[in-house]
Parts: structure tokens; C-alpha cells; sequence
């Protein structure tokens, strides 16, 4: 069957349309998204700004008419922490459903970063053994362990991109001093939430997914896209080490100059770059394998297992 999932990020809003059968690799038709960051579309309160919900109405309108022009049988759409952690959140969901008829099924952190590890976990099979994911969003970081399809251990904290570069990294460049605080929170706050993964047991591979850890991938080595998604990347923890000391110092336009980084992602790579230095140095990982599949292929795959 035909499927389109609608992931509504808090950076990206994305359409993606694939042909989808159980026990077969759902395959790509088609894709349509747009960078709205409604992490930055908010009021002093936390509210989703009027801004923001006129725009994600009218991008839902579009993707359900890309979605009938492609012959979608069926429309998944899921919101993350943009709206999950936003006081007016349900009013928000109303909204769209009122003016589209879309409900969006709200993922907590937890299910993102289950769903997520599923989507690792079929990708590079049982043979990874003990499998870690660490998934760098927008809004959150969500890091999962295990042996199964289901994680042993699955935590979902508030140290996106994109809310650590609004909270925590003013300026262009933001100074040292910001750089060293921002770091110091970032590993603090990671360091509080890691008896869960450490009881899982060590990895036999370890797994970075998002367009954040591919950004840096790409920046520091690994193929470009244009390689196509069987070519193996991986992000090195020494090399990641010299970039952070480099993007400290650059500016958003500069940053936007290296490979592989887009403009409208160029601002918050220092701070992906901080959480996953972060998250390799305290779960001690040399190197993260880049997933080219991550939360939408987990909300696929797990529909599909539910099909007779």
C-alpha cells in the first residue's frame, strides 16, 4: 500500500510518501517538507505563536494535496516536542484538525526514541547485537539501548539543536565563555540520565540518526547524499572534538559555507555539535554509524506490523 507520514519536528515539517508492504523495505515514492522551526515560533509563555499555526495549517493543507496526488491510501501524522511541551499545545491540535481534519497523534519522548531505535534495529539487523541510537532533533535528544526490537532503555531529554540554541548559545558567534557554560549545562544535564543506558549493557554498535548527525558526519568526512543511503558514514568522536572548537568561532554564515550544512540549519550545529560530543564522551563511543532511517521509518514500520 501507499502510505504518507506527516512528522511535524520542531525544525521540519515533512511529507514523506512511501510504498509500503509488510516484510518488505518501505520504499521512497516522493517527499515534500518545509523548514518552519517552530521551536522559534514562540511567545515569552512557550505558546506555539499565531505565526506558527497559520503556517503549519496551511503546510498540512498542502501535504494532504500532495498526498492525494500521489495515491495515498492512507495519512499518518505525528506531532514531537514543539507541540508536546507548548501550553497551548491542544489548542494547536484542534486548530489543524478543525481547518484539515488531520489529528495529529502526539509522540511522547519516549515513543520517539522507541520508534527510532526500531528503525535503527531493521536497518542494520540482529547481527549489531546490543544496539545504542542517539537521535539529535530540534527540541529534544533521545538516546535508546538493547538487544530486541524494543529498547531496554529508552530516554528522551529537552537538549535539542534548536531549543539549546535559543536557550543557551546566544550571539554570532555566541563567546567562549557562552560556549563553556552551554557545554557545561549540556554535559550535566546528560550525565543525570544515564543510569538507564548504562544498565542495558555496552554496545555492540552504536548509531547516530538525524539530519543534525548527518550534518556533522558530512562536515567532518563521510559521503555526501549524493552517495545515496547505502554508503556507509560514520562521525568520529576525535574528529568531532576539533570541529566544536571550530564552530565556536564561526559565524552562522560561515558555518553554513561547509559541506553538507544547509543555511537554515547552519545556526544550531555548534549545539548539535555539543550534545553529540557530549553524548560520546560520557557513554564512551569512539565512533557513531550514521542511520540513514529514523523516527518516520519507526512510525512506518511499526504500522506495517500491525497490518494482517
Amino acid at each position: 500500500m501507499r502510505l504518507g507520514v506527516i512528522d511535524v519536528g520542531s525544525n521540519t515539517v515533512h511529507l514523506l510518501v512511501v510504498d509500503a508492504h509488510r516484510g518488505a523495505q518501505p520504499l521512497p515514492a516522493t517527499s515534500h517538507k518545509i523548514e518552519l522551526r517552530l521551536s522559534e515560533h514562540v511567545t515569552d509563555s512557550g505558546d506555539i505563536a499565531e505565526t506558527g499555526k497559520a503556517a503549519l495549517t496551511g503546510f498540512i493543507h498542502e501535504c494532504l494535496k500532495v498526498a492525494e496526488d500521489q495515491g495515498v491510501e492512507e495519512v499518518m501524522a505525528f506531532v514531537t516536542s514543539a507541540i508536546r511541551e507548548a501550553p497551548n499545545g491542544e489548542e494547536v491540535l484542534a486548530r489543524v484538525r478543525a481547518a484539515t481534519g488531520v489529528a495529529l497523534q502526539v509522540l511522547s519522548g519516549e515513543d520517539e526514541a522507541r520508534l527510532t531505535f526500531l528503525a535503527a534495529r531493521r536497518w542494520f539487523g540482529w547481527s549489531s547485537g546490543t544496539l545504542l541510537v542517539v537521535d539529535i532533533g530540534g527540541g529534544s535528544l533521545e538516546l535508546a539501548a538493547g538487544m530486541d526490537e524494543e529498547p531496554d532503555a529508552a530516554v528522551s531529554l529537552p537538549l535539542g539543536a534548536g531549543r539549546l540554541t535559543r536557550d543557551l548559545l546566544p550571539g554570532d558567534p555566541p563567546g567562549a565563555d557562552v560556549v563553556r557554560e552551554a557545554r557545561r549545562v549540556i554535559r550535566q544535564r546528560l550525565a543525570a540520565a544515564m543510569r538507564p543506558l548504562a544498565k542495558a549493557g555496552t554496545a555492540d554498535r552504536a548509531v547516530g540518526t538525524s539530519k543534525t548527525m548527518r550534518s556533522l558526519a558530512r562536515v567532518t568526512g563521510a559521503a555526501p547524499s549524493s552517495d545515496g543511503p547505502y554508503a556507509a558514514r560514520s562521525l568520529e568522536r576525535a574528529a568531532l572534538a576539533s570541529l566544536v572548537t571550530d564552530l565556536g568561532a564561526m559565524t552562522s554564515r560561515q558555518r553554513s559555507g561547509l559541506s553538507g550544512v544547509s543555511s537554515s540549519r547552519s545556526h544550531q550545529l555548534l549545539a548539535g555539535a555539543l550534545v553529540a560530543e557530549a553524548a560520546m564522551d560520557l557513554l564512551d563511543l569512539d565512533r557513531l554509524e550514521i542511520c540513514p532511517w529514523a523516527l518516520r521509518e519507526g512510525v512506518i514500520l511499526s504500522r506495517l506490523d500491525t497490518m494482517g
